[in-house]
């Protein structure tokens, strides 16, 4: 029944802040799902995964993409002491996010067994895939109207 709701809701608009929310809240159903966590599981779970999904995120949407733009706009004229400077800049970012997936783990051992931390990982690669099938099936579907 989690799954013919979670494919329903994943038919709706991606474009709007509100949707955004629907996103995180399909994202919250299908991992919990995946991982079958129970209520106290999920309880401890969501405020840890939360903080490292916000952590991660700004890292990746924020600072990486800022520092795509700045090499993108700048590629052409660039100076090798300027290129190795935002390639030092990409790896630090890079860094900071395998650190806090390495925090992750550290607080989940505590929370849940090792065998749902490994499930986690395919749980967020099947939502992704998931949300990106729908993004390209309404492309598809507004392209050939």
């Amino acid at each position: 029944m989690k799954t013919i709701i979670i494919t329903l809701a994943l038919c709706f608009s991606l474009s709007t802040f509100a949707q955004e929310n629907k996103i995180k809240s399909l994202k919250i159903a299908f991992i919990t799902e995946k991982l079958n966590l129970t209520e106290k599981e999920a309880q401890q779970f969501w405020p840890v995964f939360n903080a490292f999904d916000d952590t991660v995120s700004n890292l990746k949407y924020n600072e990486l993409r800022k520092l795509g733009h700045e090499i993108r706009e700048s590629y052409a004229s660039i100076s090798d002491e300027k290129a190795n400077e935002l390639l030092n800049k990409s790896l630090e970012i890079e860094a900071k996010i395998h650190s806090e997936e390495v925090k992750l783990v550290k607080k989940l051992r505590s929370i849940i067994p090792a065998k749902k931390i490994l499930a986690l990982k395919n749980a967020e690669e099947d939502f992704n895939r998931k949300m990106l099938e729908e993004f390209y099936k309404r492309r598809r579907e507004n392209n050939n109207r």
